[in-house]
């Protein structure tokens, strides 16, 4: 494991062997909500030794509708994100959006995320390597595992070798996403940890109805042929209720699924190192 990902999971105790997981809810609701998720998570990777990085958007700038939910308020979300770690000695990551976010995001997070439909915007890039923090980049829709390269050389030209690259599928007509699995090798090829999207993945983006769908049911078939691929970390948002969650319902695990699934991973892990 890089030194950089070493860091950041010190105050935790893990088999140097196991992938890591980025995972929570998929957008800041509540208080309530974050922390339930956040100790049931840890509680469960503490068990299983696997590193664990707690997720959580504080402001959803991409969705579908103008009515859609998208936060609680940027610094009450990213208050709480920070609180939610500090709490459960965990690090933390959230995405941005904009290359003025970078600096105030870097102050409550560990790790800065860069949305898939910006993962080429130089100016973001470049804002979020000057914060030093470590920067995971998700693969667009519209691009392959090679050409990610020069979403890296932006980072690295800026100062910052602290890069994950993360792989959560490409269009596939108007509304389904399908996954390459060729790209996690050609990710790992440029130097960097690569993470696979387990929910995101499964999305059915462009409904008439205005909600995103998915397939949450494959979301165990995504992240075993990840791990038996060679994913260094596993990306999974969950709640405790998808039905009732305020953003990407329809593609989140449900919080009892994952002991479970995590289980059976750990196992394809095993055999596959």
């Amino acid at each position: 494991m890089e030194k950089y990902l070493q860091d950041i999971f010190s105050k935790q105790t893990f088999s140097k062997d196991n992938f890591f997981l980025i995972a929570g809810p998929c957008v800041v609701e509540s208080e309530e909500i974050v922390m339930e998720i956040a100790e049931k998570v840890s509680g469960i990777c503490k068990n299983f030794g696997i590193p664990y990085v707690f997720k959580a958007s504080y402001k959803k700038a991409n969705r579908t509708s103008a009515n859609s939910f998208t936060g609680i308020g940027d610094e009450n979300a990213m208050a709480l994100i920070k609180k939610t770690g500090e709490k459960f000695s965990l690090p933390t990551t959230s995405d941005i959006h904009t290359a003025e976010e970078a600096k105030i995001a870097a102050q409550y997070v560990d790790i800065l995320q860069i949305p898939a439909f910006l993962c080429r915007q130089t100016d973001l890039l470049i804002a979020a390597a000057e914060t030093g923090k470590i920067v995971n980049v998700k693969k667009g829709q519209f691009l392959s595992g090679p050409s990610m390269k020069f979403a890296a050389e932006k980072i690295i030209a800026a100062g910052n070798k602290k890069i994950l690259l993360t792989e959560r599928g490409n269009t596939f007509g108007y509304q389904d996403l399908v996954v390459d699995y060729r790209n996690i090798p050609w990710m790992k090829a440029h130097g960097v940890p690569v993470v696979m999207d387990c929910t995101h993945s499964l999305q059915q983006p462009n409904q008439t109805s205005g909600v995103t769908g998915g397939n949450p049911q494959l979301i165990e078939t995504i992240a075993k042929a990840a791990i038996a691929t060679g994913a260094d970390g596993l990306f999974i948002e969950t709640h405790p209720n998808p039905a009732v969650a305020k953003s990407d319902g329809a593609n989140m695990l449900a919080l009892h699924l994952l002991e479970p699934l995590l289980e059976k991973l750990l196992r394809i892990r095993k055999a596959v190192n």
